[in-house]
This record gives C-alpha cells, structure tokens and sequence, in this order.
C-alpha cells in the first residue's frame, strides 16, 4: 500500500495520478452498502459534506484545471449583411465593419467578453495589449443583462 508521500509525488510526475486514487476510492465504495457508507436520511446519520480530494488539498484541485485549453480571440468587429452579398465576395473584397479605426478590440474567452485592448506588433505576429479588464461583477452583470 502506498504511502500518502508517495501519493504526492506520483501526483507531482503524473497528472492523472488523482483519477486513479479516485477510481479506486470508487471501486472499494461500490463493494460496500451506499447508504451505511454515505450517510443521509436512510442511514440515520447526518450527511458529511463533499471534501473535494482525500487529501482536503484545494490546491491540487484547482491545478486540475488550470491545463484546461480555451478559445481565446481578439474580435476587430462586427457587420450584418445579406446572405446575397456573402456569396458575392471574392479575392479583394472590403466589408465595412461597425469598429472604428483606433478604437480598443474585444477580447473574448470561449465567447464571453473579458477584456478590451489595442493591437501591437511581437516579432511580426500580431499581439494585443489589454487596456481594460473585465470585473467578474461586471461580466455577471453583462451575461445577464444580455
């Protein structure tokens, strides 16, 4: 049986070192009746609140997540136009968008607006500046608003 150190620093080299633990949690859970295991209303005993990990660590919890790719873009504008016009378009086409030159570009995750910035030059890639950033307040008030 491994130590809990040893646990550690398994978890440390192998990300997914925490799914295992919690499979095999789960399999000796399963071997045993749910409601003398779990507690609750048909066991007699209160219900223990959820821990998150054996360990109580949060730290590892939220590091779980950290590596989660999203969809991060800078969108320069935004126009309506007929479906007519679209199949139109061709090599050197201009459509107008509703930004104005100069005017700071929306920076959006998975969607959601969580910054505005001015767009700069990086080793002859395109960057973007954050200029003002989005107050989770702020976002929770925009998402429901809209």
């Amino acid at each position: 049986m491994a130590t809990e150190e040893d646990n550690k620093d398994a978890g440390a080299e192998d990300p997914f070192a925490g799914w295992a633990e919690a499979l095999e949690e789960q399999k000796r859970t399963d071997d045993k009746p749910a409601d003398a295991e779990q507690g609750g209303p048909l066991s007699g005993e209160p219900v223990r609140p959820f821990s998150g990990s054996a360990g109580g660590d949060t730290v590892n919890d939220i590091n779980m997540v950290l590596d989660i790719p999203v969809q991060l873009s800078v969108e320069l504008g935004r126009t309506k136009v007929p479906i007519k016009y679209i199949l139109q378009l061709a090599q050197g086409s201009v459509v107008e968008l509703d930004a104005l030159a100069g005017e700071p570009m929306d920076v959006l995750v998975n969607g959601y607006l969580i910054a505005q910035g001015e767009v700069v030059v990086v080793n002859d890639k395109f960057g973007i500046r954050l200029t003002d950033v989005v107050t989770p307040s702020e976002r929770l008030r925009r998402v429901s608003r809209g």
